[in-house]
């Protein structure tokens, strides 16, 4: 395993929610908000890229809205298209706006900003899934004054008309559940695995229609601490889960790996156990087969882990369930 940041220094003062993607050219693409502190008013977008055998670019600031916070970027490569870029604007997630953004090399330029029909937000947090015909199925979600729940929305045109497929969610649990993580395990079958609030453990429902229609949500075994998590299908089929393993704090930060489409987990690496917030992590799995991996690193950093197959099969024990070290 190695591990870096992408940046040490930068003309932000805080820094959340991370996206990484690997563009056509082999070059890794993360963005993020940042901007004096989550919510105020000069969060934007702001993106770094890194090309092979060379370092990561100083951040550069790609959205901005003069009227309000940007927040939750998410950031998908077509395999026949523009490399998109989601993101959300608003004064809070209850008055949400939904926007788009392309670019035809990599990340170095980008179209101006679109936006999203009312009531789609694009993903909310982590990645879409790309079926074969180039259909985006993104996970989704609501956060109301009383309830959360969780959608899928469809795109078969790279984002310029869409369809909502919903709601899901535990029933019975009015707290609810956001951000869901969308993976295929075979065929038109996809699961979902979701944060949740108030019940202490990662909620899962399943598809068996490429997402045009899910289960109800049920909570799994693993914890959950009400924050975000991210899973990425494997070459091998295996399917990777980056979360915080703990229902309290956002400490440590775990890897866990499932050789059953999702069903069970085994535990794999710790990747930060210390004190501080390790959070909002986001992965995927590059052409080369390496594991990437990013996420906020106490809130003035993004870092970015790098992992090999070989790696995963010789895994730490998982930190236990339960309260851990306050925030910094």
């Amino acid at each position: 395993m190695a591990s870096e940041f992408i940046f040490k220094e930068a003309p932000f003062d805080s820094c959340h929610a991370s996206t990484i993607a690997e563009a056509k050219d082999g070059a890794l693409v993360a963005a993020w908000f940042g901007g004096t502190r989550e919510g105020d008013n000069d969060v934007g977008i702001w993106l770094s890229r890194k090309e092979i055998r060379k370092r990561w670019t100083p951040p550069v600031e790609v959205a901005r809205d003069p009227d309000a916070p940007c927040w939750n970027p998410v950031l998908h490569q077509m395999r026949k298209g523009p490399l998109l870029l989601f993101y959300k604007v608003g004064n809070n997630p209850r008055d949400w706006t939904g926007w788009l953004m392309r670019s035809k090399d990599g990340g170095k330029s980008w179209s101006e900003p679109e936006m999203l029909p009312a009531g789609i937000l694009g993903p909310v947090k982590n990645k879409p899934i790309e079926l074969k015909n180039g259909t985006l199925v993104c996970g989704t979600s609501e956060e109301s004054y009383g309830a959360w729940g969780c959608w899928v929305e469809i795109t078969r045109d790279q984002g310029k008309t869409w369809s909502r497929h919903g709601p899901i969610n535990v029933p019975g649990k009015l707290h609810g559940i956001i951000q869901p993580a969308v993976f295929r395990t075979r065929g038109k079958r996809l699961r979902m695995l979701c944060r949740s609030r108030g019940m202490g453990r990662i909620a899962v429902a399943s598809s068996k229609d490429g997402g045009l229609t899910w289960s109800d949500a049920s909570l799994t075994d693993l914890p959950n601490n009400n924050s975000g998590l991210d899973a990425v299908r494997l070459k091998d089929k295996r399917i990777l889960l980056i979360y915080n393993h703990t229902e309290k704090g956002r400490t440590p930060l775990n890897l866990a790996i499932s050789s059953d489409r999702g069903k069970t987990w085994a535990p794999g690496l710790v990747l930060e156990k210390s004190r501080g917030e390790f959070s909002y992590p986001a992965i995927i799995q590059a052409k080369d087969g390496t594991i990437h991996a990013v996420y906020t690193w106490k809130r003035r950093r993004i870092k970015h882990v790098i992992l090999t197959l070989e790696a995963l099969t010789t895994p730490e024990p998982a930190a236990p369930s339960g309260p851990s070290t306050p925030f910094e």
